[in-house]
């Protein structure tokens, strides 16, 4: 029986070392932390016949002195690619892969949509996916959304599902450990720094994302990105691109674009954007690259027209929970880097009521300061980022803000300025009380989801 070792114990591992037992190979799980919640998950793997091993990830080279077989290394998206005992399997020659490749083995007969990019990439997936099931297509969304890509790998294997396309949302993380994933068609939304604490570099980070891409048979990219235009038109000459602002648009000839209120693929009038009600420009540029994927998918303009105006949006990203008094209350939990949170600014009405905070990430945040300076009446901050947010402010010249620490708090406080303006200042716009944090969640919270769960049963509380 062939033997697989599976790095990290989160749902990613869970699923990769689920599928292994189901196709026959013995597998063992190991993960470098310990918990109570490890513990249960441990229990829970053992029982169905995994072995599972906490505290400490192998020593490769000691196993195989050891005579014992190691035919297979899956690394889960969590942990680093260059971790000392990942790169001794690589060197040891050990077949190692992240768990997107391993789902890959088995999902390689089925057509992938793989969709990248540093912000935009979970509404595309949705998006594409939606369309898809419209159309009839039994489309599964997954990898960085949803279910772990592996999990659907299982249940093709056991032949409990047969799926037409798979919509696979993919991170930098995930990506970095894939050698022969090769998408149908490959979609780029947007590039801008991130997760440079995991890349180092900013190149590292481009070039894990265009290995992807460049392994496409179909390219779509963002032609409103100024970085992927310089970086993308020479390496990528029949890429297919996407656009939104006229210089843009005058520009593309065999792309998608909206001209005189329609949807455009290739000159072609898909449907007016008067259907489509998302908030924000961003939104338009991932509708756009939504359609284009679904066209080159053979998707008719009547399925598409009918997912999109169906289509409300994803969780955490631009998400109204509810109205307080008239004020709109905007969960954007999603948005954990600077672009991200700018975006958001610049999408909901002003006034603007902010909550911003979290654990800091690298980056450029002088768009996103200076969109607070033209929007926002008052900035709560919360979490581990809030000191140096406050000085980030105090030099950009914006003086209303506060330190509050949590979310709890800065959801009250809020809406008790915003009920205040709403008040005192009749004849002007309501404001709009904005949760876009500009940060990661670890500091308070186990993800962006947890966290942007908890704004909304906040919002929910108070109205």
């Amino acid at each position: 029986m062939p033997q697989a070792y599976v790095l990290g114990l989160g749902q990613s591992g869970i699923s990769a070392a689920k599928l292994l037992k189901a196709d026959s190979w013995q597998v063992i799980v190991s993960d470098s932390n310990t918990s109570p919640s490890l513990e249960k998950r441990k229990q829970a793997l053992e029982a169905e016949g995994i072995t599972v091993e906490l505290g400490g990830f192998p020593d490769f080279a000691k196993l195989l002195e050891a005579n014992q077989t190691v035919d297979l290394v899956v690394v889960s998206p969590g942990v680093p690619w260059d971790l000392q005992e990942v790169v001794q399997a690589r060197s040891l020659n050990i077949d190692t892969v992240g768990e997107i490749e391993l789902s890959w083995r088995y999902l390689k007969h089925i057509p992938w949509v793989g969709i990248t990019g540093t912000n935009g990439k979970t509404t595309v997936t949705s998006l594409t996916a939606a369309i898809f099931q419209a159309a009839g297509l039994k489309a599964i969304a997954c990898g960085n959304i949803g279910f772990p890509a592996c999990e659907i790998a299982l249940q093709v294997l056991q032949q409990k599902i047969h799926p037409d396309w798979i919509v696979a949302e993919l991170s930098s993380y995930q990506i970095e450990s894939t050698q022969t994933v090769k998408p149908k068609i490959g979609v780029w939304t947007t590039f801008t720094p991130d997760h440079l604490n995991r890349h180092y570099t900013l190149d590292a980070y481009r070039n894990i994302k265009a290995s992807l891409i460049d392994r496409a048979e179909h390219i779509i990219l963002n032609g409103d990105d100024p970085y992927l235009v310089n970086f993308g038109a020479a390496m990528w000459p029949k890429a297919i691109w996407t656009g939104i602002d006229e210089q843009v648009v005058e520009a593309i000839s065999d792309g998608a674009c909206i001209e005189n209120g329609w949807v455009k693929f290739r000159a072609e009038q898909v449907f007016p954007i008067a259907h489509w009600h998302l908030l924000g420009k961003h939104n338009r540029q991932n509708l756009l690259m939504s359609v284009a994927a679904a066209k080159l998918a053979g998707i008719s303009s009547e399925h598409i027209d009918l997912a999109i105006s169906e289509f409300q949006g994803v969780p955490h990203r631009l998400e109204h929970i509810c109205f307080y008094e008239g004020i709109a209350l905007i969960n954007d939990s999603k948005a954990t880097n600077y672009d991200a949170a700018e975006v958001g600014l610049r999408a909901v009405k002003p006034p603007v009521v902010l909550i911003a905070g979290g654990q800091p990430k690298q980056g450029d945040a002088s768009a996103w300061l200076e969109q607070i300076r033209q929007r926002a009446i008052a900035v709560l901050l919360i979490g581990e980022a809030a000191p140096l947010f406050a000085e980030m402010l105090n030099d950009a010249g914006f003086k209303n803000y506060e330190i509050v620490e949590t979310l709890d708090r800065a959801v009250k406080q809020a809406a008790s300025i915003a009920h205040s303006r709403a008040h005192n200042h009749p004849s002007q716009p309501l404001p709009t009380v904005l949760f876009s944090p500009a940060c990661a969640s670890f500091d308070q919270f186990a993800n962006f989801e947890q966290r942007g769960d908890r704004f909304r049963q906040l919002c929910q509380e108070l109205s």
